[in-house]
């Protein structure tokens, strides 16, 4: 049986997500698959590349650095992460992302997209490193209006997180059928409509499609919660969560909030490792609830 991890975004909140892998990888968790949207590309293609630490080290390196996220960089690059620096410099150049073990791991990388012209999800699947796996990544995480949309090939790319923020039925049609899925909100989390219509529409009025995409988002994303709960009772789907909302929202400098939600992250799976060795290793094992602390 094919065992997945399904990690969704949240920009900085994906820090937590960062503390799970990386109790997952100094424990020599194994799963054969991992699908990554937003943050959850970013920060879980290191899964397979298996570099504990990575994530938190470059983003407390450059937590105050105006090329990797500032309102700078969104005036001069047309993104608030800067795409250039934060996607092609940081893991060429300055922590390189390992290219070598990332080829010699037998797990399967995906990521989610959103094309902007339909408001469709857009899935990628990379088993060896390309060199359009940073353009993805940049792709999958770059969220509307604060970032520019990335073009590939033909199509026209941007957050993942609009289309399918939390992509288990994806992974389940791949074959994956045991599946951990890290969430970046509490389990009692549901999304709300936009409040901000108004500049949506006026920012993206060359999108409609994806304009409408981003408005249904609160019922799509409501509707994967219920699916995933549904999954956990039957047994085949185990959810980690964050106790509380993170004290970290989607964009932060602070030094002490990334490494708190780095730390909740590794509260959460440490505590919980028993349960997911079990989990992964006994078909015949369902969970009983959400896990969370």
């Amino acid at each position: 049986m094919k065992t997945g991890l399904v990690l969704e975004g949240g920009a900085m909140r994906g820090l937590f997500t960062a503390g799970v892998l990386d109790v997952l990888l100094e424990h020599d968790v194994p799963f054969d698959g991992l699908v990554g949207v937003s943050a959850g590309a970013c920060f879980g293609c290191n899964y397979k590349s298996r570099q504990p630490g990575r994530v938190l080290r470059y983003n407390l390196r450059y937590a105050h650095d105006p090329r990797y996220c500032s309102l700078w960089s969104l005036l001069t690059t047309g993104g608030i992460f800067g795409p250039r620096f934060a996607y092609y410099t940081l893991p060429q150049h300055l922590d390189p992302f390992d290219i070598a073990a990332f080829d010699r791991s037998p797990m399967e990388f995906h990521l989610v997209c959103t094309d902007v012209l339909t408001g469709q999800p857009v899935y990628r699947r990379f088993d060896r490193f390309r060199e359009d796996l940073y353009d993805w990544i940049l792709a999958s995480s770059s969220m509307p209006v604060v970032s520019k949309v990335v073009s590939i090939g033909d199509q026209r790319l941007i957050d993942g997180g609009i289309a399918d923020s939390i992509p288990l039925r994806y992974f389940q049609q791949q074959g994956f059928r045991r599946n951990l899925v890290v969430l970046t909100q509490p389990a009692d989390y549901q999304k709300q409509p936009l409040s901000y219509r108004w500049f949506i529409r006026r920012n993206l009025r060359r999108y409609p499609a994806l304009i409408a995409a981003w408005e249904h988002r609160h019922e799509m994303y409501n509707e994967e919660l219920r699916y995933i709960a549904s999954q956990q009772a039957e047994g085949n789907t185990l959810i980690l969560c964050p106790d509380a909302t993170l004290p970290i929202g989607r964009i932060s400098h602070s030094r002490r909030l990334m490494r708190q939600t780095y730390d909740l992250g590794r509260s959460v799976a440490t505590a919980q490792l028993p349960r997911i060795l079990a989990f992964l290793s006994q078909e015949n094992n369902p969970p009983q609830q959400t896990q969370h602390v």
